[in-house]
């Protein structure tokens, strides 16, 4: 609570809005803070799902009107193998993480 007090006092002018939300909501916002930095920072910065659905969009947005079901579904089967090809990269990070994340859910962790 101390660096919420911080915060707003840093950033209260320019933004009250975000000092606001996080204390009306600090009881789920403050169970993400009790992960470890490189957790959090994958919480955060992967968001993968929401990425894909993204490019997903793009893809069907530059062609509004499908002929078919089955053209959308055989556009959007192409464009998910196009995104998938990129997808052969591992984070840099992934063995600290998985490690820290093996100690925060260790019933739920496979061995």
């Amino acid at each position: 609570m101390d660096a919420l007090d911080a915060f707003e006092e840093r950033w209260d002018k320019k933004y009250p809005k975000i000092s606001q939300s996080w204390r009306a909501n600090w009881a789920n916002l403050s169970t993400y803070f009790k992960y470890p930095q490189e957790v959090r920072r994958l919480i955060y910065t992967t968001n993968a799902i929401e990425g894909f659905n993204r490019q997903l969009r793009k893809v069907t947005k530059a062609k509004s009107v499908f002929p078919t079901d089955d053209s959308l579904l055989k556009m959007l089967y192409l464009a998910m193998m196009d995104i998938t090809k990129k997808w052969t990269g591992r984070r840099q990070d992934w063995s600290l993480i998985h490690a820290q994340m093996a100690i925060c859910f260790a019933e739920r962790m496979p061995e």
